[in-house]
C-alpha cells in the first residue's frame, strides 16, 4: 500500500479527487487535507481519509507528515502563496520527499529549481489539449513512455498513400506500427493486415521519424512511389548497361517529369567509357543529379546508402544489373518499388496490365501501386485472369477489392478472362507494362518451370516488356 498526500483546494483539486474516486486503485490510499469544503466531491471511496487543515501551517502540517510515511505528495491549491508556504513546509519537513506542484498562476518560479518536485503546468496542458483537437495534427501520448511524442495516434483519411497497403510491404525503420483500430476494435497487425481508409494507427519510434511518417500517411494518393519513398534512383552499370544508357537515362526523365515535384538521383557504376559518361551527365539539372563511383568495392553498400541518403521510393534498373551482386535482395530487404526496363521504351506504354493469381494477399498488396502509376501515366489499367483450367470464381474478392479502388482513384479498369496460358497471353501483348508483385523468391530454376504457369516462375526471363516490382511481405508463419 502505498500513501499519497494531497494538499487539496479549488476546482482543479476537485476535479483531480472525483478522478481519484473514480478510477479506484486499490494499492494507493489517500490522505486529502483541505481547509475549505467545496473542494470535496459528493462521494469519496473507503482508501481516501480527510484531514481538515490548514497546509500553510508549519506545525499542523508537521503533524501530518509525523503520522504517515508518504511516498509522493500533490499541491493542487488555487492560491499561489498558499501554495508557496505549503512547498516551503514540506522542503522544511522533508527536503527528500517527492512533490507534484501544479501550477495554475503562469508563475514559472514556483517550485522551479527542486530536483525532487516535479512542475504540472494548467495553462500549458490545456493549450496542449486544445492544439491536439486542430486538423492536421498528430496526437502524441504525453503521458506514457518518454512522453515527447515517441508514441503517436495517426488517422488514415480516404485517398492516403498508405490506403490498401499491407503492413508488410512498407518499411518500417526506426518505427512501428504497433495497433490498428478500426470499427471501435483492436487489431494487432502482422505482415498481411491490409490498412484502411479510416482506420487509426498507434504508430511508435522517433518522434522526428513519426513527424515524418504522419505527413506522408496524410497525403493524398496521386503521389507515385509514395509511401515507399519520394524520389526516383537510376542505376546504371556500364559493364551491362553500355549499350543502352542513353535510352535508359531518357526514360527515367519522361517519368520524372510526370510524376509530381521529384528528383531523379542517377549512379554510374564501372564507367569504362568516359565519353559516354560526359553525354550522360550533360542531362544534369536542379531535378536530376547525376553521380559516377570509380571504385569497384562495396558497390552493394553505396548503393544502400545512395537509397537511404536521398529518401528513393522507386529505382530504376535493367535486368541484369538487378540480379547482379545480391541487389535483388538488398531493394527487397529495403522495401522499395523497382522498375526494370524493357524492350519497349516507357514513352511507348499504353496499358498497364496486372496477372491475377490465387493469392489474394499479394494481389491486394500491389493495387493501390496500379492505379497510382497509371493514373500518374495516364495508361489503361488491366486486370487479366488467364487461367488455364477456368478456374474463375476463386479469384471474385480479388475482382471485388479492385472494384472498390476504381471508385477511391475515380478510374476505370479492364476485366479479362480468359482460359489461357497466362505467360503466353502476356507474350503476345504490346506496349504493355506488367504491374507484379515484388517477392523475395521470384524464380526458380528447377526443371518444373519447363510446365509452370507461375508468373514469377518467367517475370526475369524476358526483356521485352518493362516491369514495375511492387514490394511484398509474406505473413507470419508462411
Amino acid at each position: 500500500m502505498k500513501n499519497i498526500l494531497i494538499l487539496a483546494d479549488g476546482s482543479i483539486a476537485k476535479h483531480f479527487l472525483e478522478w481519484v474516486d473514480k478510477k479506484r486503485v486499490a494499492e494507493n490510499h489517500y490522505y486529502v487535507t483541505y481547509y475549505h469544503e467545496e473542494v470535496l466531491p459528493e462521494k469519496l471511496g473507503k482508501n481516501i481519509t480527510l484531514i481538515e487543515a490548514d497546509p500553510t501551517s508549519f506545525s499542523k502540517l508537521d503533524k501530518i507528515m509525523m503520522e504517515v510515511s508518504y511516498t509522493l505528495i500533490f499541491i493542487v491549491m488555487q492560491d499561489i502563496d498558499d501554495a508557496k508556504y505549503a512547498l516551503n513546509n514540506i522542503q522544511l519537513l522533508d527536503d527528500k520527499a517527492r512533490i507534484v506542484l501544479v501550477n495554475q498562476w503562469d508563475n514559472e518560479t514556483v517550485g522551479e529549481g527542486l530536483e525532487n518536485v516535479t512542475l504540472l503546468h494548467a495553462d500549458d496542458l490545456v493549450a496542449s489539449h486544445l492544439y491536439d483537437h486542430l486538423p492536421n495534427v498528430p496526437v502524441v501520448a504525453q503521458n506514457v513512455g518518454l512522453g515527447q511524442g515517441e508514441i503517436m495516434e495517426v488517422h488514415v483519411p480516404f485517398g492516403s498513400t498508405y490506403a490498401f497497403r499491407h503492413v508488410g510491404s512498407i518499411l518500417q525503420r526506426k518505427w512501428k506500427i504497433a495497433a490498428i483500430y478500426r470499427n471501435d476494435k483492436q487489431i494487432l497487425p502482422n505482415n498481411a493486415t491490409m490498412i484502411r481508409p479510416n482506420d487509426t494507427l498507434l504508430i511508435l519510434g522517433k518522434p522526428i521519424v513519426l513527424n515524418g511518417v504522419y505527413k506522408t500517411i496524410n497525403k493524398r494518393i496521386g503521389l507515385f512511389p509514395e509511401p515507399f519513398g519520394r524520389d526516383l534512383f537510376l542505376i546504371l552499370d556500364l559493364r551491362f548497361d553500355h549499350d543502352n544508357a542513353l535510352i535508359y537515362l531518357k526514360e527515367s526523365i519522361y517519368l520524372l517529369e510526370k510524376l509530381e515535384d521529384k528528383k531523379l538521383y542517377v549512379r554510374i557504376l564501372y564507367p569504362n567509357d568516359f565519353k559516354l559518361v560526359e553525354e550522360l551527365k550533360a542531362y544534369e539539372t536542379e531535378h536530376i543529379i547525376i553521380a559516377t563511383c570509380y571504385d569497384d568495392k562495396d558497390i552493394k553498400m553505396l548503393i544502400e546508402y545512395d537509397i537511404q541518403q536521398y529518401d528513393i521510393g522507386l529505382v530504376l534498373n535493367s535486368i541484369e544489373r538487378f540480379e547482379s551482386e545480391d541487389l535483388k535482395e538488398t531493394l527487397y530487404e529495403l522495401r522499395k518499388i523497382v522498375y526494370l526496363f524493357g524492350d519497349d521504351l516507357l514513352y511507348n506504354i499504353k496499358e498497364a496490365i496486372v496477372l491475377m493469381e490465387n493469392e489474394q494477399e499479394k494481389m491486394e498488396s500491389i493495387s493501390s501501386t496500379a492505379f497510382d502509376i497509371s493514373e500518374s501515366l495516364d495508361l489503361k489499367l488491366s486486370l487479366c485472369d488467364f487461367d488455364p483450367e477456368g478456374d474463375f470464381d476463386s479469384k471474385k474478392i480479388i475482382i471485388e477489392h479492385y472494384e472498390t479502388l476504381t471508385h477511391i482513384f475515380g478510374m476505370d479498369i479492364h476485366i479479362e478472362q480468359k482460359i489461357a496460358n497466362p505467360i503466353r497471353e502476356l507474350d503476345r501483348m504490346i506496349d504493355v507494362m506488367q504491374i507484379v508483385a515484388f517477392e523475395k523468391e521470384l524464380n526458380t530454376y528447377h526443371f518444373m518451370r519447363l510446365i509452370s504457369t507461375r508468373v514469377r516462375d518467367f517475370l526475369l526471363t524476358t526483356r521485352k516488356h518493362p516491369k514495375l516490382l511492387v514490394p511484398f511481405a509474406l505473413s507470419e508463419g508462411q
